[in-house]
Order: structure tokens, then sequence, then C-alpha cells
């Protein structure tokens, strides 16, 4: 009988041993502690926990103190607006960076050769809007580009709608039949209408990319098409047929003013190459325009003269259809 008591009493000691141990796993358990955490990141937040955020917010710069910074200056929105127009991979913090170095630069050096402020402080302005020039450059070119396409993509969207397929099938054939940019651009309006944006606001959104009055006109007509209907087949055709009709006339009036642009540069151009061939032959002739002080306000005066001449031949030729 004894030795049955002692049995049982060894049994349950083992089993309260083994609880104790059991309970206390997690706190010594490596493999335990390691699920733990893992489950902990998949658990669904609490109420203290913030939100998440799933919109993807555009940076002005990598440099976190950098981008609070120029996200407080309102003109640093407009600049980056022109980043996106441009379609360049690098945020506007690069190149406001790179505008201050080669500002810099510039100053420094020509300062230091001249001994000039006023002289070295407006070259160095001319010179830290380089990198600012260069966005505009690729702005232009790649509106132009899209301005080429944009007919072609109007047609195939209305010969899909003549077919039977949806808006939003045509969205798609172009994004998938034509290059960048538009091809690009509407790949972008059918994503944002995929992840849940309505077509009149994915359409809005590639008028921010895009500062293209044709894009305006087509944007216009599809909003307007949907909420009070039409045919937006033929209203498609029309605005493609237009904008080659546009095309036309823009090639007659490049012709039509080729003899103007090359007149105001030969009248702008004219005056510094008679002027360098001067200073190589007669240099001391020269130098009393650049030593004398009526020499120097004659040039000021010239070169205000020619600005405006060169303003006025432009508007006369710059013909907007």
């Amino acid at each position: 009988m004894g030795w049955v008591i002692g049995t049982g009493l060894f049994v349950a000691a083992i089993c309260i041993v083994e609880g104790v141990l059991l309970l206390f796993r997690r706190k010594w358990d490596p493999e335990s502690r390691t699920l733990e955490k893992r489950l902990e990141q998949f658990a669904a937040p609490t109420s203290r926990e913030q939100p998440v955020n799933i919109i993807k917010k555009r940076l002005l710069s990598d440099i976190p103190r950098l981008h609070d910074m120029l996200s407080k200056v309102p003109i640093m929105h407009q600049l980056d607006r022109l980043v996106v127009q441009a379609d360049v991979r690098w945020p506007l913090g690069v190149f406001l960076l790179l505008s201050l170095v080669i500002a810099s630069t510039s100053f420094l050096l020509l300062f230091i050769r001249s001994r000039s402020f006023a002289m070295a402080a407006l070259v160095a302005i001319g010179a830290g809007s380089i990198p600012l020039f260069y966005l505009q450059v690729k702005k232009q070119q790649r509106l132009k580009k899209f301005e080429r396409q944009l007919p072609d993509a109007l047609d195939l969207m209305a010969r899909s709608l003549r077919a039977g397929h949806a808006f939003s099938g045509g969205l798609q054939m172009v994004a998938q039949e034509f290059a960048d940019p538009i091809g690009g651009e509407f790949f972008r309006v059918m994503n944002e209408i995929n992840y849940g944006a309505s077509v009149d606001q994915a359409l809005k959104n590639m008028l921010l990319r895009v500062d293209l009055p044709d894009l305006k006109f087509f944007t216009v007509s599809v909003v307007i098409q949907r909420e009070s209907g039409g045919n937006l087949a033929e209203i498609l055709e029309s605005i493609a047929r237009l904008i080659r009709e546009r095309f036309k006339l823009l090639g007659k009036i490049r012709a039509l003013s080729a003899e103007g642009k090359l007149s105001g540069a030969i009248l702008i151009g004219l005056p510094f190459i008679v002027a360098f061939i001067l200073t190589l032959i007669n240099r001391e002739y020269m130098s009393s325009m650049t030593d004398d002080p009526m020499g120097k306000v004659i040039v000021i005066v010239a070169l205000c003269m020619m600005a405006t001449g060169a303003f006025m031949i432009k508007k006369m030729i710059d013909v907007r259809v």
C-alpha cells in the first residue's frame, strides 16, 4: 500500500514540475519567442496604434529633413510639378542642390578672377538656373512627343469603342500599343482606375502630369459624355481630326515665319560678330567701349535695344493656334 502512495506522489510531482515548465516556456525558449514575434507582426493593430497610410506620398527629397523643409515652401510644390511633367527619376531636392553647387562654384571662381560682385552674382544666377532650364527642356520635349502621339491614340480608342469595347478597354489598348510617353501615362491611368479611383479623377491626375491643351479637350469631352451621354467615338475622332488640322496649319506658319526668324537671328548676331572682328583687327579701338564710362553706357543701351527688338520680332512671328 505504501508503494502505491509513493508512486502517486512521484507522478503528481512530475506533473506539477512539467506544468510549471510549460507555463514559463515562452520566457526562456528561443523558438517560442521567435514565433511570438512573428505572430505579433501579422496580428491586427490595436486601437492605440496609429493607422497605416497606404497612399504613396511624393518625396521632394530622399533626405527626410530636407524634404520637411521644402514641403513648407509653397513654390517648391510648383517646381516639383515641373519635375513630374519632365518625367525624370530624380526628386526635386537633387536639382535644387545641384543648382546651389553650380551657382556657388561659378560665383567664387568669377569673383576671385574679376573682383566684381555684381558680375559674379549675375553669372551665378544664370549658371544656377541650368538644372531648372534642363527640366523645362525635358518637359517641352515630352509634351511635343505626347502631342504627336495623341491623334493616333484617340483614333485607336474610337475604333475600339465602335468595335464594342468599353472605355477602359480603349485606355488599355493605348497603354499596350503605344510607346512612352503616352503609353506610360495611359498605363498609369488604368492603374489608378483599377486601384479604385474614378475615371474622371484618373484623367484629371493625368492632366497634372501632362500640361497639354489638346489633352484637356479630351478629358473635358470624356467627363461631359459620362455625365450627359453622347457618341464618344465620334467625339474622339473629331478631336483627332482637329489636332491634325492644327498640325498642318502650324507647319504652314513655320514655313512662312522662317524668313522672319532668320532675319532676327542675323540682326541679333551681326553686332557681336562685327565687335569680335574689330577686336581682332584693332584692339585699342574697341577698348574704348569697355574702358571709357560713356562707352559702357553705349554698350548697355545697345544691348537693351537689341533685346527689345528681339522680343518684338519674336512676338511678330509667334502665331498661336
